[in-house]
């Protein structure tokens, strides 16, 4: 069905609000503590991507403060169809979180390996035989989501939830970073104490391939640094063009993917050390301070997703209410976003960082 100029005029003025409060929510991100609450925030949210997690926050924040919801943060978010397979529904006078959705389109092609040979498959055209299809984001478009606080109906089941003592790390976390720090091809010690890898508490070496992390630390601040040594290996081991202009991110995205894995196992975060976005966001030439945050966030948060995926630990919930059923969710990608990352299988990650950084949801 053809796009109206009126519906469409309507959903390019959405998206225009949509960027806008986007931009705002990034600028608010001024300090490394900021920076970090965000993060936090996403871990709990991981099913969303880095753009849509602030979008998420800020409504609901508002709504908060214009007495719409009981709470200040989010518990569960979903579409209104998904909500009512649940046995819910959205309330009356409760509007929802406006968020980005992908448009996706087809392309099919005789010859993959010819970048200029994808043809774009209309609505209903099927493939011509021995052709390769995929399927490709060409854009975005406004789609809602909806608290748990502003829906009614059916209990909503609780998910297991880790519970940890003080200094203690998660049941199997450790085993399970170590595991993948091992699929990596690098070798995992543990040192007595920090004079033995330069008074850090923990250290990556790229040449001999191998994981260091000192012993005379509680367990949650060791696990806390394997978490932040796996994502130099799988982010920063084959290293960058650009590496000088982005050694400071490169230390950013490690201890961000190691607060959202602890945040996912219930650690405690204040203890993570990230710099001022101010001290690193501007640093990367032809891009803008704000391009640079969302642009890092998602590759934090991507990475983060595949590194939990991975471990069989208890971890808190991603976002989508529990009940929730491939079926409810295979649903939602038309209607609302596709947006839970596939789990990779428990052996190990992929070793290629094209594929952590792809940004494959929204």
């Amino acid at each position: 069905m053809a796009t109206s100029p009126d519906s469409r005029e309507t959903r390019d003025a959405k998206i225009d609000t949509l960027h806008e409060q986007l931009t705002g929510a990034v600028e608010r991100l001024v300090s490394g503590a900021d920076w970090a609450r965000a993060l936090e925030f996403a871990a709990r949210f991981r099913s969303r991507s880095f753009n849509n997690t602030l979008l998420i926050w800020t409504q609901h924040q508002s709504a908060f403060e214009a007495g719409r919801v009981p709470d200040p943060t989010p518990t569960y978010v979903a579409g209104f169809k998904q909500w009512q397979a649940l046995g819910r529904s959205v309330q009356k006078g409760q509007s929802g979180y406006m968020i980005q959705a992908p448009v996706t389109a087809r392309f099919a092609t005789s010859t993959p390996q010819n970048a200029e040979s994808w043809r774009r498959l209309e609505r209903f055209e099927k493939p011509r035989p021995g052709e390769s299809v995929r399927s490709k984001m060409i854009g975005v478009r406004p789609a809602y989501v909806w608290d748990v606080s502003q829906t009614a109906g059916d209990a909503v089941p609780e998910r297991p939830h880790p519970t940890l003592l003080e200094g203690k790390a998660p049941a199997g976390l450790w085993d399970g970073l170590a595991k993948l720090i091992g699929g990596q091809g690098f070798t995992l010690m543990r040192v007595p104490h920090e004079g033995m890898i330069g008074g850090a508490n923990g250290l990556t070496n790229y040449t001999d391939h191998s994981v260091a992390v000192r012993e005379n630390m509680d367990p949650a601040a060791q696990v806390k640094t394997l978490a932040h040594e796996l994502a130099h290996v799988i982010l920063h081991v084959s290293g960058r063009p650009d590496a000088v202009a982005h050694r400071g991110i490169d230390e950013v995205e490690a201890e961000s993917v190691a607060l959202m894995i602890g945040a996912a196992h219930g650690l405690d975060t204040s203890g993570y050390a990230i710099p001022y976005i101010s001290s690193w966001s501007s640093t990367v030439e032809g891009k803008s301070p704000v391009e640079v945050v969302q642009a890092t966030g998602e590759r934090v948060r991507a990475t983060a997703v595949k590194i939990l995926d991975a471990l069989p630990t208890v971890q808190v919930g991603f976002g989508d209410p529990p009940g929730l059923t491939r079926e409810h969710q295979g649903r939602a990608v038309i209607r609302v976003e596709p947006e839970r990352s596939q789990a990779e299988p428990n052996t190990g990650l992929p070793k290629q960082t094209t594929e952590l950084a792809g940004l494959r949801s929204l």
